[in-house]
């Protein structure tokens, strides 16, 4: 779990990123201001930093400016500018992300687990073990009791996305969007085969289908 500063002056954005974020395990500590967030900042210990730019009393440029004086904490920018001008500024304050709205919440997660993973604060471990299935998720490899088993990368990637999202209930169109990107084409069913071939392959229980919505991995006790 990580600690991250969710900085955004609307009120229903910030709290929609906050809850998403909580229910990946990770605490989520809301600003609505520049202001609020450099305060916050000189009293508290965070992971991560989600930035916004068009703030109110101090923008997110500053915000950033301010942070880069004392402090390496990765910087996710979350804005509704996206003009070149803009992002090449946010770069050059050293913002280590820049994601525009409107934003995938899965992919703004992915993005979050990335920045963590790069900063050494990874929320998942690169190998877990599957009853006597052992997936190295940075090797891209599973094996058993038996020897390697056959599995291909996007599986894995799979996998490793419901793991990160422990508990949360993922649609297809989410999970396409994250390991496939918005413009790919493939259809939503294709996620029900890639499911079926990973329980069957590793022999998982752990991977719930949600009638009517997605999958989940849940571990079940």
């Amino acid at each position: 779990m990580a600690r991250l500063l969710v900085v955004e002056d609307d009120k229903k954005t910030n709290e929609a990123v906050c809850e998403y974020l909580r229910s990946t395990e990770h605490e989520a500590i809301p600003a609505y201001d520049g202001q609020q967030a450099l305060t916050a900042l000189t009293h508290e210990q965070f992971d991560l930093i989600v930035l916004d730019i068009m703030l109110p009393k101090i923008t997110g440029i500053s915000v950033l400016h301010e942070i880069r004086q004392n402090s390496n904490i990765p910087v996710l920018m979350l804005t509704a500018v996206e003009d070149e001008y803009t992002q090449v500024i946010s770069f050059d304050e050293q913002a280590d992300d820049y994601m525009t709205k409107p934003f995938s919440m899965v992919l703004l997660g992915k993005r979050i687990t990335a920045l963590l993973r790069r900063a050494g604060k990874s929320p998942s471990p690169s190998v877990m073990n599957f009853g006597n299935v052992t997936v190295d998720f940075a090797g891209y490899t599973a094996n058993d009791e038996s020897g390697k088993i056959e599995i291909t990368p996007k599986e894995i990637e799979l996998l490793r996305l419901l793991v990160e999202h422990n508990g949360l209930v993922l649609t297809r169109s989410q999970i396409l969007d994250d390991l496939w990107g918005y413009d790919y084409p493939i259809i939503d069913r294709t996620i029900d085969t890639y499911i079926k071939n990973l329980r069957k392959k590793l022999r998982l229980d752990c991977i719930v289908t949600v009638k009517g919505v997605g999958y989940k991995y849940e571990v079940r006790k």
